[in-house]
């Protein structure tokens, strides 16, 4: 297995873990498979329409369940998880590992990528937006933009998108928390547009038991960075 844990370079950013605090990650993924996180997975992965040879970065990778649902379903894609969490990255590992997956792990943070301009087909964020800071989301956006290839794309799920009463009770409390907050309305599409990614488009919803669950594509015209 070609498998390559670096450390990130800069602590300095701070990051929320999965579960938000680090005791708790042994519950995650039993917490994500009791939620249908997988069906989000399945869904984001034929959204990005994958071909063989393609290079794919899955910012905020955790314990690594996307990366290794694409590298099953696209052996000839090379696939790379980036996290900023060493704990959810060591898990990783070792479930690439059993699986006999070659898999490149990465540490570090959306907001600051360390790989070169157009390197990537498309890029996955699965449940992770939410845990930045309002000002990291345009931040991280940018460098995906950055990192993207001409004519790559971006496709994102996360809480969020347009609500109304009958996405239930979670979706309005989320509303109280700032980085949940900052997430819904037209704010996902609006920062995309922002960092100059192209069509930012809502794919598709569901709503589920914590609240609103959006999908989210934006393209890449192969910029390196926002205008001066």
């Amino acid at each position: 297995m070609t498998e390559r844990v670096t450390e990130a370079t800069d602590d300095r950013h701070g990051y929320l873990p999965a579960m938000g605090h680090h005791r708790l990650l042994p519950l995650y993924d039993g917490f994500t498979r009791l939620l249908g996180v997988g069906s989000f997975h399945r869904t984001l992965v034929d959204q990005a329409g994958l071909r063989p040879g393609q290079r794919v970065l899955e910012i905020g990778c955790g314990t690594g369940n996307l990366c290794l649902l694409v590298k099953r379903r696209h052996p000839d894609v090379d696939v790379v998880g980036l996290d900023p969490d060493p704990k959810a990255l060591s898990r990783a590992a070792a479930k690439a590992q059993r699986q006999g997956l070659p898999l490149q792990l990465d540490r570090g943070f959306a907001e600051a990528l360390d790989y070169p301009n157009q390197h990537f087909d498309s890029v996955l964020s699965a449940l992770m937006f939410h845990h930045l800071e309002p000002e990291q989301k345009l931040a991280a956006l940018r460098e995906v933009r950055r990192v993207l290839r001409p004519g790559g794309s971006l496709h994102l799920v996360d809480f969020g998108g347009s609500t109304n009463p009958s996405d239930g009770f979670m979706t309005r409390r989320a509303h109280r928390i700032e980085r949940l907050r900052d997430n819904f309305g037209e704010r996902i599409p609006q920062l995309m547009a922002e960092a100059r990614l192209d069509n930012p488009t809502e794919v598709d919803h569901r709503v589920t038991l914590l609240g609103r669950v959006t999908f989210y594509r934006a393209g890449s015209d192969g910029g390196t960075g926002p205008e001066p």
